[in-house]
């Protein structure tokens, strides 16, 4: 995944645990599109220290991701909800029995508890 969509996926987990500066300057880098020196004169500040709150940013992301997994765990359950559609689908169409079906919606279902 490129890493800028990655650290915007953070931001809507995490984004409420970092300080209002750092989620908002983020938020205008990685979801508005602005350049650091457009968000350093916006703000009256060096585009040194844009960066710098950036860097620090993503590193706060990346550790609460690597300790509680939540983007990980929203990919999984993403993954497990396709199949179970694909599963009922599979039922609808007649391309499987229903015995068949509800033994893998089943075990979808577990594998998200």
């Amino acid at each position: 995944m490129e890493k800028r969509f990655e650290i915007s996926l953070l931001l809507d987990f995490y984004g409420e645990l970092l300080t209002d500066k750092q989620r908002d300057i983020m938020d205008l880098y990685y979801n508005d599109d602005l350049s650091l020196a457009e968000i350093a004169e916006n703000n009256n500040t060096s585009r040194q220290a844009i960066h710098d709150l950036l860097k620090r940013g993503e590193k706060f992301l990346f550790e609460y991701e690597s300790k509680l997994h939540l983007l990980e765990r929203q990919f999984f359950v993403d993954n497990v909800k396709k199949d179970i559609v694909e599963n009922l689908n599979l039922l609808i169409n007649g391309d499987i029995d229903i015995q068949k079906a509800v033994d893998r919606i089943i075990d979808d279902l577990k594998e998200i508890h």
